[in-house]
């Protein structure tokens, strides 16, 4: 990030913290309905890397549409037992490369997909709603999945999607999200609002995006009734994420009991960690029965 560009963002999240507060006295559910559509809106979408256009070039490419909005899909191998590969927010599905070539090499078919206002598709802005529609759409197209492998808030979705009549053998889930109720109050901290409009964005999301649905709080986060899922799950997270704290794979770990288990690592911070080959091989042996290899890389800490 350029200096300039920081500058410019610090300037626009002081101009929208003083908005949307002073909004909070005059018309609380407008300002709660604002703060939302802010939260549901990437800052950016991340660039193309040049090793990441030859990965794309040897996919199939496909496109499904959700709320109008065009969605890129990529798919590897011959279909047969497909991985479905879930990207986090501000993120793309290439950079979840390193596991496509390490997942077809064991003779999978690798499926993933840019969300929407995220690398090539179209839209400014998704929510969870959208994730779990195209994992839909790709479950259906596919069948059940032999695996999934998601970071960071595509495992919240994952969890949503798969207590909502998607199939998954085995799931695998890198510095994860587990608590939907944590990403609202990491917002309302970052822009520093104020606790009346978290309220409201709560209450826009009961009312708007799931109206009478009871319970959908609990139902939102990945920790809720992990009977209702069945496949084992293998996490990792790094001690030291700055985007996603380690608790969140704490929590998970905890929900699931012996039906997971926790990889702990030092020195990989919430993206590099993609991409280490030690994770990749841990992660992919899981996918193919093997857990009992799923070893932590050296000096990492297993829980």
């Amino acid at each position: 990030m350029s200096p300039m560009t920081a500058l410019v963002q610090t300037v626009s999240r002081t101009a929208l913290r003083t908005a949307l507060n002073t909004t909070s006295f005059l018309a609380p559910r407008l300002a709660g309905r604002t703060a939302l559509a802010v939260s549901l809106r990437p800052a950016g979408r991340s660039r193309l890397r040049p090793e990441e256009s030859e990965l794309l070039a040897d996919a199939r490419s496909g496109q499904l549409t959700v709320n109008g909005k065009s969605v890129v899909t990529h798919q590897w191998g011959d279909g047969s037992r497909p991985v479905l590969l879930v990207h986090g927010w501000e993120s793309r599905a290439s950079r979840l490369g390193a596991f496509v070539a390490a997942v077809r090499a064991r003779g999978y078919s690798p499926v993933a997909f840019d969300a929407p206002a995220h690398g090539a598709s179209s839209g400014r802005d998704t929510s969870i709603l959208e994730y779990r529609e195209i994992i839909r759409q790709l479950h259906a197209e596919y069948g059940e999945f032999e695996a999934v492998i998601a970071h960071s808030f595509g495992v919240l979705a994952t969890f949503f999607a798969l207590r909502d009549g998607v199939e998954a053998r085995r799931v695998v889930g890198i510095g994860g999200v587990a608590e939907f109720d944590w990403i609202i109050d990491t917002f309302r901290t970052a822009l520093g609002l104020r606790e009346r409009i978290t309220r409201d964005m709560r209450g826009h999301v009961e009312r708007v995006m799931f109206p009478g649905e009871p319970d959908i709080w609990r139902r939102l986060n990945a920790t809720y009734r992990p009977t209702e899922i069945g496949a084992p799950v293998l996490l990792f997270h790094d001690e030291h994420d700055d985007r996603v704290p380690l608790g969140q794979s704490r929590a998970l770990a905890r929900a699931y009991g012996e039906g997971a288990r926790l990889v702990v690592t030092r020195g990989l911070g919430h993206r590099r960690i993609l991409g280490d080959p030690e994770v990749v091989a841990a992660a992919v042996d899981f996918v193919h029965g093997q857990r009992q290899h799923a070893a932590p890389r050296p000096g990492s800490a297993v829980l």
